[in-house]
């Protein structure tokens, strides 16, 4: 199990603004803390979700994930830079799966058009972006924003190594239950298709401003796991 379902679950597609749009954008330098658990709802390890401004229009964001099942360690870190329109400049990813560890940075140069991709070991590749380019993790922020304001993006590629095509499709308002308490959310099933898998999951998300992520459900082979905000 790794996190890229996680992150990779906020592709959208476009529909008229609804009622619960907000104004303004949504968040402010924040620490939101998660737990993850098996299907039965037992605990398998936790998750922290960060954001710090730094700078006038720049924002610094990390996501880490830290879970044991028996014989296998997964712990992940991903660090994201970006600015302006939430446009990615750097993005870092640490990730230990077992006895596998990947340490790979992706930096975006817009005068050239191309984001390098560099890994541990001497690896390099170039991909072509457009004149703003968004990777995983900057994009759950930029989707935030986009519900806050009662918009929901047009399908488009994200970074997460190499390329992933993301669309969400806004299903309702649920109540649901996270961190020991009830909640009105707006739910949305999240299509994601890699270079060679496709996939796709469910996330719930606060009615508030800062459309916090309450809960996140995604399916492998052993059954559903969650991720749910700890409050």
């Amino acid at each position: 199990m790794t996190c890229g379902p996680v992150l990779l679950a906020f592709g959208l597609a476009v529909f008229a603004a609804p009622s619960w749009a907000q104004q303004g954008f949504p968040f402010t330098d924040e620490e939101l803390r998660y737990s993850i658990s098996w299907p039965s709802g037992l605990g398998l390890g936790e998750g922290h979700l960060l954001a710090r401004r730094s700078g006038a229009d720049r924002w610094q964001f990390e996501l880490s994930l830290e879970a044991a099942v028996p014989g296998f360690n997964l712990t992940d870190h991903y660090r994201s830079s970006a600015a302006g329109d939430l446009c990615s400049f750097e993005f870092e990813k640490e990730a230990i799966h077992g006895s596998r560890k990947v340490r790979e940075k992706t930096a975006f140069d817009y005068n050239k058009g191309v984001a390098t991709r560099s890994t541990e070991g001497g690896g390099k590749s170039e991909i072509q972006i457009p004149a703003c380019s968004r990777d995983a993790l900057d994009y759950v922020f930029y989707a935030r924003r986009e519900l806050g304001q009662g918009r929901i993006p047009a399908p488009q590629a994200i970074l997460f190594g190499p390329p992933y095509q993301v669309r969400m499709d806004y299903t309702g308002e649920q109540t649901i239950t996270a961190g020991g308490k009830r909640a009105e959310s707006d739910r949305v099933v999240v299509l994601v298709k890699g270079p060679a898998s496709e996939t796709s999951f469910e996330i719930f998300f606060a009615r508030d401003a800062a459309r916090t992520p309450l809960l996140v459900r995604a399916p492998f082979s052993l059954g559903t796991f969650s991720m749910e905000l700890v409050r």
